[in-house]
């Protein structure tokens, strides 16, 4: 009887082997707005060019615009041209442009749809998609209902044996746990759990998943990430821009549920769960899970988190103006720009351990990062004298800009006294590696196309989250004050800092 044998150097460089789509297309509604031009485009460019898209790929866009296929290619090429990561290749492109097609039509008109149920079927046949179709809804989520019953009713939704239909959701997934209850109804009735994919693009940067790496495949970190060593970790996402374009979509939805609510409570499920049984996707939900399951508020919610607007002041040597004069913003909004709030997360592993979440308009810098700080040495036999410029080891992770991580610790000053002072050292992508790190959407476009969920939020985790900030949302809303005003360019309101004084701690300051 024969006997197989594996190589393991080829079995290794397989792994290794970049990850192509098979036959497949996109569907973008809301192909008009900035998302699709600035992010989806370029990166549907991006990875034709990094040869990672199928040779018959797929792009039809649906609008109420009265395009044609070329006017259509020339929105594309001109985004690509402007935002595309790679450089442009004109064979790249004209093979890329031949699958591209324009459907004109609004969300409650069935001959639209139709119509692009009769173009998928010319694609299937002309570009050798295969039946295999993702729909990215890049729509406001009052327009889900409509746009999954159109395509339910023009048999868009269907699930054949060798065929695929995926759908593709954009933030925000509600404004509450209600709200995301019906949407979650609304869109499983329609499409499979397993078919739907919420986009959440922090979770598609490289240093995200990297703080995976850094966890799991090295023995350095993981004896000391718990309760015994870590004092606090802060997780934040500062902007310098104040609302841009976005203020009919801003006001009313405010910081905490734009950015807390989604983005840094999955980063605080990544860093505080426990190591997966692997790294398969139901495996790294279920460990996820877990922990924001497991998050605990404090029961006096004022004290313990912080409001602010941002008022008019200097952004670096720009005089701005304050949040109530942008346009569109009526003057007696009381949204908030910056939010931060405490949770403790009740698990053996991180009892008593404080996590402290911020995020805001208008402040000192751009940054994303999430900081383990450490707990004091237990004894020091140093004089304070010795170490009065001494601080809390930090491990910090930068996930934008600038992606990479520095650890913070003390060092003797050089000369003939015993002086400690913190020193960093720093590891950053961009020194370490030849290769740019792509772009979020570029990874998780090609997941969607790959039928790989592990970096989408399910259900569950955006029940859960919402679990979290309603309680907080609701303790807000009884107090019914305006935010407390904070001056552009500085880093937040003072009633943030009350509460890390309370507390015996301070923000880092990026």
């Amino acid at each position: 009887m024969a006997t197989t044998t594996t190589n393991p150097l080829r079995d290794a460089r397989d792994k290794r082997l970049p990850r192509i789509a098979g036959p497949s297309g996109i569907v973008i509604f809301g192909v008009t707005g900035d998302l699709s031009r600035k992010k989806l485009m370029p990166a549907i460019y991006d990875l034709a060019n990094r040869g990672l898209l199928p040779p018959g790929f797929s792009l039809v866009g649906f609008a109420r615009r009265d395009w044609e296929n070329e006017d259509f290619a020339t929105v594309v090429h001109d985004a690509v041209k402007q935002y595309a990561r790679t450089p442009f290749s004109e064979e790249v492109w004209k093979h890329l442009s031949e699958g591209f097609r324009f459907v004109q039509g609004t969300f409650d008109d069935d001959a639209a749809f139709d119509t692009l149920s009769d173009t998928l079927k010319e694609l299937d046949e002309t570009r050798g998609t295969g039946g295999n179709h993702a729909f990215y809804f890049s729509i406001p989520p009052s327009s889900f209902p409509i746009v999954c019953k159109q395509l339910a009713r023009a048999g868009l939704a269907e699930h054949l044996p060798e065929e695929w239909r995926r759908v593709v959701i954009e933030k925000p997934f509600g404004h509450d746990l209600t709200s995301a209850r019906e949407l979650n109804s609304i869109v499983n009735s329609i499409f499979p759990p397993e078919s739907v994919f919420r986009i959440d693009h922090y979770l598609g940067k490289e240093t995200v998943q990297n703080l995976l790496a850094i966890r799991f495949a090295n023995q350095l970190y993981e004896p000391i990430w718990n309760s015994h060593y870590v004092d606090h970790v802060q997780i934040t996402m500062a902007e310098d821009i104040g609302t841009g374009g976005r203020a009919g979509y801003y006001d009313g939805i405010g910081a905490a549920r734009d950015v807390i609510q989604n983005h840094l409570l999955q980063l605080l499920a990544l860093t505080a769960m426990e190591e997966p049984v692997s790294f398969d996707p139901k495996d790294l939900r279920t460990e996820k899970t877990k922990v924001l399951s497991a998050v605990q508020l404090p029961k006096d919610l004022l004290a313990n988190t912080a409001r602010g607007q941002y008022a008019g002041g200097w952004q670096g040597a720009s005089m701005v103006k304050g949040y109530l004069e942008e346009d569109g913003i009526p003057a007696d909004s009381i949204t908030e720009t910056y939010a931060a709030i405490k949770v403790m997360i009740d698990t053996r592993r991180w009892a008593g351990v404080p996590f402290y979440l911020r995020a805001g308009k208008r402040l000192g810098r751009r940054v994303t990062e999430i900081a383990v700080v450490f707990k004091r040495a237990p004894h020091q036999p140093f004089s304070h004298t010795e170490t009065e410029e001494l601080g809390a080891n930090a491990l910090v992770i930068r996930v934008q800009p600038d992606e990479g991580m520095t650890i913070r610790f003390g060092s003797k000053v050089p000369g003939p006294t015993m002086e400690v002072r913190d020193v960093t050292m720093d590891f950053s992508y961009g020194q370490a590696f030849t290769e740019a790190s792509p772009e979020a959407y570029e990874r998780l476009i090609l997941d969607v196309l790959l039928g790989e969920p592990s970096l989408f939020p399910q259900d569950e985790e955006v029940e859960l989250s919402w679990k979290i900030l309603d309680p907080i949302e609701k303790a807000w809303a009884r107090k019914g004050q305006q935010p407390e005003q904070y001056a552009s360019g500085t880093w937040g309101p003072a009633s943030a800092d009350a509460m890390m004084a309370r507390d015996g701690r301070v923000w880092r300051r990026p």
